[in-house]
């Protein structure tokens, strides 16, 4: 009660500066509340942008692929020698798996210590050395978090191609393949989502790649049509040859008996059958390499 007196004699002290508000009501001169509500609006608004820049998509991102590639290290813990053991169709996919998880520029794509990671463990997949293996796949945790940008939508790409590689091997064992590939394909999955597009919006580079062991060659118009000429050349050489066999007779040649005239007539066959069908290939290689040029010349423009 004394402090709604109080409150009173504040509010009709003649002193004290009133005004009419639309409703014809008597009230304080409000200098100074319009104040702390604006105030307290800034602080408001600063509270909300620094807690914005604390949840930036980076940040979570890189908290929710821990947990995953965590996994993937956990997945590669397997007995000593596993995939020296496997069957030989499945270290036909093993090897397929490390073809797409290092195929292409990986280091221009991924950065250096990313790339050289990868290069290392498809290297070890291919000789099937399973403790390098995984070594290397417990360090990609740490590597990971060094990713920025488009490196980490290569990656996840690249985890995707590798992991559907193990997937297509089915039930084998206690299930650990099935294991690898859930994993890498759940945490490429992620980061491939996380593509960071430049304002330029850059062309997506489109590379093909043969590869014959560790040796890499990239396709290209002009390699293309240099195979070509080759092929054409390749093929007249096995035609003339082939015709210079032919019109030999066979009653120029002197055999000591016959069983040395069967094997003449035999060798001369086969002589023939080969440089015949080399010069058949060597046509639909000229062909195809030709088309391929054109096909990667379109594709460039």
């Amino acid at each position: 009660m004394a402090s709604l007196f109080g409150l009173s004699s504040l509010i009709y002290h003649p002193k004290l500066p009133v005004f009419q508000n639309s409703l014809h009501t008597r009230c304080l001169h409000p200098y100074y509340r319009p104040l702390k509500r604006r105030i307290t609006q800034y602080r408001s608004l600063t509270i909300s942008f620094a807690l914005t820049e604390s949840n930036s998509p980076d940040s979570s991102l890189d908290q929710d692929i821990q947990p995953l590639l965590q996994d993937i290290s956990e997945s590669f813990v397997l007995p000593p020698d596993y995939f020296a053991q496997l069957p030989n169709d499945l270290r036909l996919d093993l090897n397929d798996a490390a073809f797409d998880i290092s195929c292409g520029p990986v280091i221009d794509e991924c950065g250096q210590e990313m790339g050289e990671a990868l290069l290392n463990l498809s290297r070890a997949w291919e000789v099937a050395d399973t403790s390098t293996s995984n070594d290397i796949a417990r360090k990609l945790p740490a590597l990971a978090s060094l990713l920025k940008g488009n490196a980490k939508s290569a990656f996840g790409k690249r985890l995707i191609s590798s992991g559907r590689r193990f997937q297509s091997m089915g039930q084998y064992g206690q299930g650990e393949l099935q294991r690898i590939a859930k994993a890498m394909i759940k945490a490429g999955q992620l980061l491939s989502a996380s593509a960071v597009t430049s304002a330029s919006d850059e062309e997506p580079k489109t590379e093909r790649m043969l590869k014959f062991g560790n040796l890499q060659v990239e396709l290209t118009a002009t390699k293309a049509n240099i195979g070509a000429v080759i092929a054409f050349v390749f093929g007249i050489i096995c035609w003339q040859l082939s015709q210079g066999i032919q019109s030999t007779p066979e009653s120029s040649l002197q055999y000591a008996n016959d069983n040395a005239l069967l094997l003449g007539k035999s060798l001369r066959g086969a002589l023939l059958a080969l440089c015949y069908s080399s010069t058949i290939l060597s046509g639909f290689s000229t062909i195809g390499l030709i088309l391929l040029a054109r096909q990667l010349k379109s594709a460039k423009k």
